[in-house]
C-alpha cells in the first residue's frame, strides 16, 4: 500500500535563481536530494499550484506542496528471525548480526536474509529503502549494523556514512605476523578477470583502512581495524593487499598457515573454520534526529574466541 505525507513551506527570497531540486534539499532536509528530485519527476512537488521540473529556477518567495510518496517494498517477506537487539528507539535499530547471516536478498538468497527479518520485527520498515539497511556486513562477518526506522533517520544515517561519520571498528585474525600497524590507501574495484572478487585496481574507489596490532601468534597476528570508507570486502582485499589476508577467508585467504609445532587442537580449529576471522566489534554515531553521541560493542563470538584461546597456546 503506498503512503503519501503532505508537507508545505515558502522558498526562502535568497533562493532566488537556484534549481527546485537543490532548493528543496535545504527546506525538506529528512529527505535526499535523489528522493526529492524522483518526486519532482512524478509531478508530487507542486509550486504556485504547478508542476515544475528539477532544474526549473526559482525566484524566491513561491509556495512549496510536496507529496511525499513511501512505497512498502512488494518482493521480500517478512520471516520469523531472531534479532540480536543491541539498541532500538523510534528511529534506529542497532543490531548484533551473527555470522552466517545474509543482510538482505539477492541471488541465490531470496529468503532467510536480516531483511526478511526486519520486517518481521517491524512493519513499518517496509516503507523504507531494504527496510532501513543504511550499510552491510559480508555474510560470514558478523557484528553490529545501525537500521534506520525512519525516512529522516535513513537519510541522516546514509550521509554520515558518506562523509565518514560513523566510526566502524572491526577484529581480525590475518595470516603471518605483522611488526606494527598502518593505513591502507588504496582503491578498490571489481577483480579485471574473477567477476566475484574485488581488488585493488587503479581505476576502482577510493578505500582507506586502518589497523594496529593488537597481539601477535607464532604465525598469524590478532589486529583492530578501522574503516574509513565501506567498499565492498574492504578489510579483506586490503589485508590479502598486505600479503595478509584474513584466516579462513574463503575468496581472499591463500595457502593455510599452521604454525610448526602446532597442537592437534589447533591444526584441527585452523582447518575447521570456513569463514574469514572478522567481527564487527565497534560502532559509534550521533543519533540521526537527537544528536546524542553513542558508542556500542559486540563481543568476540564464540568461534572465533575458540580459536584465538588455541593460538594463544600453540
Amino acid at each position: 500500500m503506498t503512503e503519501s505525507e503532505r508537507h508545505t513551506g515558502q522558498v526562502p527570497a535568497d533562493r532566488a535563481g537556484s534549481r527546485l531540486d537543490a532548493a528543496l534539499a535545504e527546506m525538506f532536509p529528512d529527505f535526499s536530494r535523489t528522493r526529492l528530485r524522483a518526486w519532482i519527476e512524478a509531478g508530487l512537488v507542486e509550486v504556485d499550484g504547478q508542476i515544475w521540473r528539477p532544474r526549473d529556477r526559482l525566484r524566491g518567495g513561491e509556495s512549496v506542496v510536496l507529496h511525499a510518496v513511501t512505497e512498502p517494498e512488494v518482493r521480500v517477506e517478512p520471516e520469523d528471525i531472531p534479532l540480536a537487539i543491541v539498541y532500538e528507539d523510534e528511529e534506529i535499530l542497532v543490531i548484533d548480526k551473527p555470522p552466517g547471516l545474509v543482510v538482505h536478498p539477492g541471488a541465490g538468497n531470496h529468503a532467510g536474509t536480516l531483511q526478511n527479518g526486519l520486517l518481521f520485527y517491524d512493519e513499518s520498515l517496509a516503507m523504507l529503502p531494504r527496510a532501513g539497511i543504511v550499510h552491510r556486513l559480508d555474510k560470514d562477518t558478523g557484528g553490529l549494523m545501525v537500521i534506520a526506522r525512519s525516512l529522516r533517520a535513513h537519510t541522516a544515517l546514509a550521509a554520515a556514512i558518506a562523509e565518514h561519520k560513523v566510526t566502524r571498528e572491526y577484529m581480525a585474525v590475518c595470516r603471518g605476523r605483522l611488526i606494527s600497524g598502518g593505513t591502507v590507501d588504496e582503491p578498490i574495484g571489481r577483480h579485471p578477470v574473477d567477476r566475484i572478487r574485488m581488488a585493488v585496481v587503479e581505476r576502482g574507489k577510493r578505500a582507506v583502512t586502518h589497523y594496529r596490532v593488537k597481539e601477535r601468534f607464532s604465525a598469524h597476528t590478532l589486529v583492530d581495524v578501522r574503516l574509513e570508507t565501506g567498499r565492498t570486502h574492504q578489510i579483506r582485499v586490503h589485508m590479502a593487499h598486505l600479503g595478509h589476508p584474513l584466516l579462513g577467508d574463503p575468496l581472499y585467504g591463500g595457502r593455510l598457515a599452521v604454525p610448526q609445532g602446532a597442537s592437534d587442537a589447533l591444526r584441527v580449529a585452523l582447518h575447521g573454520f570456513r569463514r574469514q576471522a572478522l567481527h564487527a566489534t565497534r560502532l559509534e554515531l550521533r543519533h540521526p534526529v537527537s544528536g546524542k553521541r553513542h558508542e556500542l560493542r559486540s563481543p568476540i563470538p564464540r568461534d572465533m574466541n575458540a580459536l584465538l584461546i588455541l593460538l594463544r597456546s600453540g
